[in-house]
């Protein structure tokens, strides 16, 4: 057998090379057109679907009877191999081809041999808190490392909830002045499986299955749109997460909005507001320049339309920045004067080092919210979660990198897009 293999091989990758490329192409023409990414791998198993596996089995049956090694019958070989590649990658979640030991060895080398590879990444650290929060730093391929977040929590009536929360950039462009991400720099848009794998590796560490995702990590998702709508069907269709237990949280980039809307997907938006007025958005949010308050309330109004999906509001509450009653009652005004259908989330700022802004009070929180129920006004204040253990978002990631991120060289067209937002 061992020789039969070897005499095989290289005709027999050549055909699945041919195969697996028209494949892949084929698989993604629905897709949105996708913004470019410098560091693309098209052979990762890790964020197909149980179709595209059988097929990609197909591929490989038809190849082994092009070659007149074996007679299976090509449906069966579709049905049963595509879905044994789905449980070994979704439900045992195995890392390694060899290790997929269900599978005949010849299989798994032809795997190998044609470029293929489970997508999965090395745990580079982890940091836990004293209220079980866990913050990994992941390794990828090209030794980028991101972070991604497991917030445990078990409420009074003993029911558990474990949300994950991912990045989708390697760095973010946008830089936000209260964000420690924006302050490490950008490097380049995160691959769909690598979204994926952040999640697998969540429910590795704590041994149990993540209940909800926030795309609130590292990065702007709806600069990545293309990979975070991809890594959302995969999360939804093959881990197997509710879409409603799924939000995408956005700090407004021009368009993407309504794209993200023709989708209709069932997911939460969240929108990155941080003040109530244009002028006091654009001293914290630089990029709110290229994207007026009233243009992202009537996308948002739209949004909640075509969806009838209601939108959250992220407000991080600054010190003195941000945080008086004047700013609940102006950011009240705004939200009644586009409508129903919006909620305001609450984040006291983290801290995090060499940070011009401070945290809140306790008692000008409670003012805040006081004054946003007064006016009829849903709002809810985020827990604060981890603050031992590097939680905001790019800190950890910063300890170990010390030079700021530089864009991806080989990625021309993603500094145009990101030079057309960011100030």
């Amino acid at each position: 057998m061992a020789l039969l293999q070897h005499l095989c091989s290289a005709p027999l990758t050549r055909a699945i090379r041919s195969r697996s490329l028209t494949f892949s192409s084929r698989a993604m023409s629905t897709t949105l057109t996708p913004t470019r990414v410098g560091h693309v791998d098209s052979h990762v198993l890790l964020g197909m679907s149980e179709q595209e596996l059988q097929q990609l089995a197909l591929d490989l049956a038809g190849a082994f009877a092009e070659m007149k090694i074996s007679r299976l019958n090509e449906a069966e070989s579709q049905s049963f191999r595509g879905k044994q590649l789905h449980h070994l990658i979704y439900k045992r979640k195995v890392k390694e081809i060899q290790d997929f030991s269900q599978l005949p060895q010849a299989f798994r080398n032809e795997l190998q041999e044609g470029g293929w590879r489970v997508g999965r990444s090395s745990i580079h650290q982890s940091v836990t808190a004293a209220d079980g929060t866990v913050k990994l730093l992941i390794k990828l391929a090209d030794n980028r490392l991101i972070e991604t977040v497991g917030i445990p929590v078990e409420d009074n009536k003993g029911s558990f909830r474990l949300t994950a929360c991912v990045s989708s950039q390697v760095g973010c462009p946008l830089r936000c002045s209260f964000c420690a991400t924006g302050k490490g720099g950008y490097s380049r848009n995160l691959q769909r499986h690598e979204i994926v794998e952040q999640v697998l590796a969540i429910e590795e560490v704590f041994k149990q299955r993540v209940t909800n995702v926030v795309f609130m990590g590292m990065g702007e998702p709806m600069l990545n749109l293309k990979s975070v709508i991809e890594a959302h069907r995969c999360l939804n269709k093959d881990v197997q997460i509710g879409q409603r237990m799924i939000t995408i949280s956005t700090v407004g980039v021009p368009n993407t909005i309504k794209k993200l809307a023709s989708y209709k997907l069932q997911s939460t938006l969240a929108i990155s507001l941080h003040a109530p007025n244009q002028k006091l958005r654009e001293t914290i949010v630089p990029s709110a320049k290229s994207y007026p308050l009233d243009a992202i309330m009537k996308d948002c109004k739209d949004y909640f339309l075509e969806t009838s999906r209601r939108v959250s509001f992220e407000y991080t509450l600054l010190a003195g920045v941000n945080d008086a009653a004047e700013h609940a009652k102006e950011l009240a005004e705004l939200i009644h004067e586009w409508g129903p259908g919006y909620h305001v989330n609450l984040i006291p700022f983290n801290p995090i080092e060499g940070s011009e802004y401070r945290r809140p009070y306790k008692k000008a929180v409670q003012a805040f919210v006081a004054a946003l129920e007064s006016c009829k006004v849903t709002v809810s204040v985020r827990q604060t979660r981890g603050l031992d253990a590097s939680a905001a978002c790019g800190q950890l990631r910063n300890e170990f990198q010390k030079n700021p991120l530089q864009p991806d060289s080989n990625n021309p067209q993603a500094q145009l897009d990101v030079a057309a937002i960011a100030c």
